[in-house]
């Protein structure tokens, strides 16, 4: 079993910047990758970006340039940077694990973002 516990969340105004921050425990050496996806009010759920163990990484085209997404070594926390934040960043964000067998999630942390 993993425990996904996001952190980092929060109000900020267009143009901003917030981190956020994933902590993991448990199985984490089971964890392959880990990732960010984020939820909108009446939107289907959906990937920001994704790191793997060997520090391969993937962005969603909407926020190249924008995020970051990097990890400890030990895969212990997963952090997202966004900068040039929008007001369509506005999401509930959700931490993401995946192992083999299973995927594990966070509870979630809302970021809003103000025009």
């Amino acid at each position: 079993q993993v425990q996904l516990v996001e952190s980092g969340g929060g109000l900020v105004q267009a143009g901003g910047s917030l981190r956020l921050s994933c902590a993991a425990s448990g199985s984490i050496f089971s964890i392959n990758a880990m990732g960010w996806y984020r939820q909108a009010p009446g939107k289907e759920r959906e990937l920001v970006a994704r790191i793997t163990r060997t520090g391969r990484t993937n962005y969603a085209e909407f926020v190249k340039g924008r995020f970051t997404i990097s990890r400890d070594d030990a895969m212990n926390t997963v952090y997202l940077q966004m900068n040039s934040l929008k007001s369509e960043d506005t999401a509930v964000y959700y931490c993401n694990g995946e192992s083999t067998y299973r995927t594990y999630w966070g509870q979630g942390t809302q970021v809003t973002v103000s025009s």
